[in-house]
């Protein structure tokens, strides 16, 4: 610890009286000026006297001093620094300071927490190196924040309710550590059931994303972001822009990752007590088991104003409840006020055996004619007896409810002080799987564009950045529209003539649309640039004389390049629709989709989601609206074509993908109905981009893309895995023998479950890469795997052929293609383990440069292992 200081009330202090209290088990060294020891140890004047080189580091000093440290340190073989206290945390200098700090770590490769954290607490570890006023618990909840502030509230809130921690993290300026690095050590530490995040930014947008995703499969991830701010959205130019705003793209981010998000530190810690419990609901239909009609009154309202639903009972589940003597006929059961143990016990046991509910909510007031300790007891003993399910309990009230509470927490039961509280507790649970679901549900294929069309689209793009304009024409933007699929209106321009606007509405046809083309006017109906169903030239003629006084009045420095021409579509059963592209200085490239027309900033009904997309991913983002319910039909409207919205929505994925010099992107109105949809008007902005630019989600790596000869006469399409081929995978272990999964899997295997073959199928491409070998008839007979580490430092693989093709050279061929991905990913070393039995494997092995040795844990295992050239 460098900076330790005998003053009290110093940062100094604090960490030395701290780290001592901690009760870490190796030696705690100090390097201070301010005497001989610290707390009557011996203390150093400088890094250079260390009697031994420290594993961690933590410095307390002026923010000066800080990068010669850090160097000090690493050349000494630290492994990693917390730097603690006060420092700039924004500007020029703050910037400075950082940069510094890391140039001098990475020679070394040494890692930093902070600048101006507040420490870390492992307990289990016994180190408390922070500045926390006092030490949390040992616990299963990891905690991690930007905020110093924050953590040391959080700490005393868990305190006062013996909430425990396996760490707490404070990150403060993420010069390098984030949250990123956090989640992808918390994913696999057996001490940590849940992760708690207080955010305030971002740093490296995919690093979380690829994190994030990762972790939100394995356990709970709570989520608090501060700040909601739109103000990132104020120089859009296009409707998507200026809806898009910053804490819109983080909520989308959150949910794709499969993390929960909740307003409040209070509701962070409610949630993760709900979700670590292990409990998961399979639906939002919730029964309400209560004492008192008017507390399931309040729980039912709050329940609908959350998205849930109430059950709705049978006849036969009603028999049930009525053997308990409920004086209510539906859901919520009222039991009534005399309410006790046997009507408590007899009610949830058959709440419990309901099968039209998801969980149950129990709820207790007090009464003078029940003891609602003896009915807390009742609900503990129904639990014990009955099925498994997720249930909840509300007892009201403080004196009368606190041993009632204690009873029901002892038994591991979540309970709340008030109905609204109780039913969150629910929806998170119903969040969270709707969430999970989203990252292990296979979707399914989505249309491509051409390669020709892709690149007709840049060609355009290119030309218009190239002549100086940021804004595609109408008739250049519906043409890229249509080369990646999106049913566009037929559009001609027009010369700034009221005649020839005429003469191209009657080589399109009547009635016919009339706009302004204009580069500085975002959206034309706002200064008259729009006139609709004009029957005859004449129309059209008179309309564009009047367009032009119109536009010149209202933006009389507004640039007149001439007109847009289109058919008009009478489509007067259709939906107005908005959807589009924006650009988010964090996360990159998002799409759009939400209710259309010219009071689309008005309305306020859009739903955000991050590309790439599928059809399945985009259906989520569609049912996310209120426009939903009606694209859906309702009295004698038909349904509108959902399929054909959502193939638009993965359509302008794939252009952001592909494009990345288009920046916003706004259709609307798209119209949507029974037939399908049409883009009526669309606006496309572009501009140059800077390189390095991602999207925080890595797109399926087309250009992976080849094909393999073996046996001289036959030929596989090998290609990155995609979600939709998971039954084709599930179907290759189908006719695979028992001893070839044996020897791949190192256990037993008869068949892959639906859940395990999306997990294998739907890979982030940033961190894993599996290619297969597709033969003619789009079986999947080969797949090899490559998982590195955060670091890119050691990747291990894993290869299978399907036992027909074996012997053939379909295997090799595999292993060469991700031999060569990891060559120019710049990874380090390919490792693997091999049974000592599969001798074919270990004779690949050898075939390609493999060195061997036997693995030290299990005799049975090779270890196998490739050094590759970084960047070859």
């Amino acid at each position: 610890m460098i900076g330790a200081s005998h003053e009290p009330r110093t940062a100094g202090r604090v960490l030395a009286d701290n780290l001592y209290a901690g009760g870490f088990a190796g030696p705690i060294l100090t390097v201070s000026g301010a005497g001989r020891a610290i707390r009557s140890t011996l203390s150093y004047r400088s890094v250079a006297e260390l009697p031994v080189t420290p594993d961690l580091a933590v410095i307390a000093m002026p923010p000066a001093a800080v990068p010669g440290l850090v160097a000090e340190l690493g050349a000494r073989g630290c492994r990693a620094a917390i730097i603690v206290g006060d420092g700039p945390s924004s500007g020029a200098e703050a910037a400075a300071l950082q940069a510094a700090m890391l140039t001098a770590a990475r020679p070394h490769l040494m890692r930093l927490v902070g600048p101006n954290s507040l420490g870390v607490v492992s307990p289990a570890a016994g180190l408390n190196a922070s500045l926390a006023p006092a030490a949390p618990a040992a616990g299963d909840i990891a905690f991690l924040t930007q905020s110093g502030t924050v953590m040391t509230s959080v700490l005393d809130r868990a305190a006062a309710h013996a909430i425990g921690f396996s760490h707490v993290v404070s990150l403060g300026g993420m010069a390098d550590v984030d949250f990123g690095d956090m989640l992808d050590f918390l994913a696999g530490d057996r001490r940590t059931r849940a992760v708690l995040m207080y955010v305030e930014a971002i740093t490296d947008a995919r690093k979380f994303m690829s994190a994030a995703r990762a972790a939100g499969r394995l356990k709970p991830v709570v989520v608090v972001k501060a700040g909601r701010s739109s103000g990132g959205a104020r120089a859009a130019r296009s409707h998507t822009g200026t809806l898009a705003g910053t804490d819109a793209v983080y909520e989308a981010a959150f949910r794709r990752a499969g993390l929960l998000r909740v307003g409040d530190l209070r509701e962070l810690f409610e949630a993760a007590a709900t979700l670590a419990g292990g409990r998961a609901v399979a639906g939002d239909r919730l029964v309400v088991v209560t004492n008192g009609g008017g507390v399931g009154v309040l729980a039912t309202d709050a329940l609908e104003a959350q998205g849930g639903r109430l059950a709705e009972l049978t006849p036969e589940t009603l028999a049930r409840f009525a053997a308990g003597e409920p004086s209510g006929g539906g859901n919520p059961v009222d039991l009534g006020a005399r309410a006790d143990r046997a009507r408590y016990e007899a009610a949830v046991a058959a709440a419990l055996s309901t099968p039209e509910a998801d969980a149950v909510l129990v709820l207790n007031a007090p009464t003078a004619l029940a003891d609602g300790t003896e009915a807390a007891d009742g609900v503990v003993a129904a639990l014990a007896a009955g099925p498994p399910r997720p249930t909840l309990a509300c007892w009201l009230g403080e004196a009368t409810a606190r041993a009632g509470r204690a009873r029901l927490e002892a038994a591991r039961v979540p309970t709340y002080s008030t109905p609204d509280a109780a039913v969150r507790a629910f929806m998170h649970l119903v969040a969270h799987r709707r969430n999970r679901a989203l990252l292990m549900q296979v979707p399914e294929a989505a249309a491509r564009a051409t390669a020709a069309a892709i690149e007709a689209a840049r060609t355009t793009v290119e030309a218009a950045i190239a002549a100086g304009r940021s804004v595609l024409t109408d008739a250049e933007a519906m043409a890229v529209l249509a080369g990646f699929g999106i049913p566009t209106v037929a559009t001609r321009i027009a010369a700034a003539d009221p005649l020839a606007a005429a003469e191209e509405a009657a080589r399109i046809g009547f009635p016919a649309v009339l706009k302004i083309l204009s580069p500085d006017i975002a959206h034309k109906s706002e200064v008259g640039g729009v006139r609709l169903a004009l029957g005859d030239a004449a129309a059209v003629e008179a309309a564009a004389r009047e367009m032009l006084a119109t536009v010149a009045a209202r933006a009389p420095g507004a640039r007149v390049d001439g007109f847009v021409v289109q058919a008009m579509a009478h489509r007067p059963r259709a939906h107005e629709l908005v959807c589009g592209l924006s650009e988010d200085a964090t996360f990159g490239p998002v799409v759009l989709f939400g209710a259309g027309g010219t009071a689309v900033e008005v309305l306020d009904d859009h739903a955000i989601g991050l590309p790439p997309l599928d059809l399945m991913l985009a259906r989520e983002m569609i049912g996310r609206t209120r426009v939903a319910r009606l694209l859906a039909g309702y009295g004698d409207r038909p349904p509108a074509d959902l399929e054909a919205v959502a193939a638009v929505l993965v359509a302008l994925s794939e252009l952001a993908v592909a494009l990345p010099n288009v920046v916003e992107l706004d259709i609307n109105p798209l119209v949507a109905d029974a037939d399908g949809v049409l883009a009526l008007d669309a606006r496309i902005v572009v501009a140059p981009v800077a390189a390095g630019r991602r999207l925080a989600i890595r797109p399926y790596p087309r250009s992976l893309e080849r094909r393999v000869g073996i046996d001289g006469n036959e030929s596989f399409e090998v290609r990155p895995i995609r979600p939709e081929d998971a039954p084709a995978l599930a179907e290759m272990v189908r006719l695979s023998t028992p001893e070839d999964l044996r020897l791949r899997f190192f256990a037993p295997v008869m068949e892959l479950s639906a859940e395990r073959a999306a997990r294998l199928t739907q890979i982030d491409y940033d961190r894993e890469m599996a290619l297969v070998a597709v033969a003619a008839d789009a079986a999947i007979v080969g797949v090899v795997r490559l998982i590195a580490d955060p670091e890119n430092d050691t990747a291990e693989y894993a290869v299978m052929v399907r036992s027909d093709m074996k012997g053939r050279g379909l295997g090799s061929a595999l292993m060469e293609a991700i031999l060569d991905y990891a060559r120019a990913r710049g990874t380090a070393r390919v490792v693997g383990s091999v049974l000592r039995e599969n001798t074919s494997m270990l004779r690949l092995c050898t075939d390609l440069g493999f060195t061997m040795r036997p693995d030290p844990d299990d005799p049975g295992v090779v270890a196998v292992e490739h050094t590759l050239q970084r960047g070859a």
